[in-house]
């Protein structure tokens, strides 16, 4: 029996829920903040301060925030991100080493078992920025 809860480790992640919320930013292969937190079950908030705690660990290739003209195609590409349209904040994007990176920060509210459900599958044609 699976779980509904997303913080359950257990979890089966469908490939294709991975799939679409893979992004091909500045020619890597990313996942948004808000994203990434859904996966692991906390807060964007929460991985964001974990993150910047942290932020000798997370280098430009590990993960970068996304510029004005980025956050608005993104929002445009992605319907479900479009609460992001009318935040101030930039939002942060991970590579597949900072994703992983992200669940083994110190003091991390992200469970570590969780650190395999952060491969990315390809990115489909159209979600290039």
């Amino acid at each position: 029996m699976v779980s509904d809860n997303p913080a359950d480790s257990r979890e089966i992640i469908e490939v294709g829920h991975l799939e679409s919320r893979t992004l091909l930013i500045r020619g890597r292969r990313v996942m948004v903040d808000a994203d990434l937190a859904e996966l692991y079950g906390v807060s964007t908030k929460r991985l964001n301060e974990q993150v910047k705690r942290s932020a000798e660990r997370f280098p430009e290739d590990f993960s970068f925030k996304l510029t004005r003209e980025e956050k608005s195609e993104v929002v445009a590409i992605c319907d479900h991100l479009s609460r992001l349209r009318f935040s101030h904040a930039l939002p942060r994007v991970f590579t597949e080493h900072g994703a992983i990176m992200a669940g083994n920060v110190p003091n991390s509210p992200l469970p570590p078992e969780r650190d395999s459900g952060s491969r990315y599958g390809p990115c489909r044609e159209g979600e290039i920025i």
